[in-house]
């Protein structure tokens, strides 16, 4: 049998499930989920190796009307993503009546490459609605292949990769057969605690905030790190450390748990919280910060 190996890019609006899709297709958390919407802020890859293929998906932000420079550097991930991919999986769910931003939805129905069209958490609206929203969708993208899926709970998820493989092109694969992703390990540290900020906090104060990993050494019992936790106001600062640092201890001891699973190895993890004024709207603080 010939090898198969492309790129398979998801895209779509903020909370539709993009991420709980690619982590479930995966086998594997990669992508960060929370319920709040605008989770996801870099291009995630993450690979899918097997003898006969080696599947490279990409998570990316939701689509947004910008509002900050970072919202900028967000889309300009989804607008490469829609250029190289060799599939798109375009989610919605059954909740969103159409797309809100309309210049990606005319970019999708103008790619020539295969689309497949995931309505999303069919589980939670009665059968008729789910078919009202399969009939939009065919209509809306009529090349592309609309099928309903729940994530969360993993139904009909399976059909997706066969469906992705028969569109795949014949390839060498682009990676290493042993790599899961191409981000390296601090990058996924950092998304750990920005996920339990998410997790833990309320409002606007998560949207502020960027994790940076400063330090990082594994020793043969014990991996130790050092990560600044980034905000753009004092006040922020203070929320995120809470009365007696206990709010910054949460987060600490759940992001710990959950980097010990990802490394599994035992880890030594301080947090600190530091102040750089609005980082979000600065170019050039974005790029300090990777994007």
């Amino acid at each position: 049998m010939s090898h198969k190996s492309g790129f398979v890019n998801i895209v779509g609006s903020p909370n539709v499930g993009k991420s709980t899709l690619m982590n479930r297709l995966l086998g594997e958390k990669l992508s960060i989920v929370t319920s709040k919407a605008q989770t996801t802020r870099h291009r995630i890859r993450g690979i899918l190796n097997h003898e006969d293929y080696q599947i490279v998906f990409s998570d990316t932000p939701g689509v947004v009307n910008a509002a900050y420079e970072l919202h900028e550097s967000m889309m300009r991930y989804v607008s490469s993503s829609l250029s190289d991919a060799d599939v798109l999986l375009f989610i919605t769910d059954v909740f969103e009546d159409t797309m809100n931003h309309k210049a990606t939805l005319e970019k999708i129905k103008e790619l020539k490459v295969p689309v497949i069209c995931l309505v999303n958490k069919m589980d939670l609206r009665d059968q008729k609605v789910v078919a009202d929203r399969l009939a939009h969708w065919a209509k809306e993208l009529p090349n592309a292949t609309v099928i309903p899926v729940s994530a969360l709970h993993n139904f009909n998820v399976d059909p997706i990769l066969s469906l992705i493989l028969d569109k795949l092109p014949e390839s060498p694969a682009f990676f290493d057969k042993e790599a899961i992703s191409d981000r390296p390990m601090r990058f996924f540290i950092s998304e750990i605690i920005r996920e339990k900020i998410f997790l833990n906090l309320k409002k606007e104060v998560p949207y502020a905030c960027e994790v940076e990993v400063t330090e990082y050494v594994e020793e043969e019992d014990i991996i130790k790190i050092r990560a600044n936790i980034i905000v753009e106001r004092d006040s922020q600062k203070g929320i995120l450390i809470g009365a007696k640092g206990r709010q910054l201890k949460y987060i600490g001891i759940d992001s710990r748990k959950d980097i010990e699973k990802f490394v599994d190895k035992h880890v030594f993890l301080e947090t600190f919280v530091k102040v750089d004024k609005d980082w979000r709207s600065n170019e050039g603080k974005l790029k300090k910060y990777g994007y």
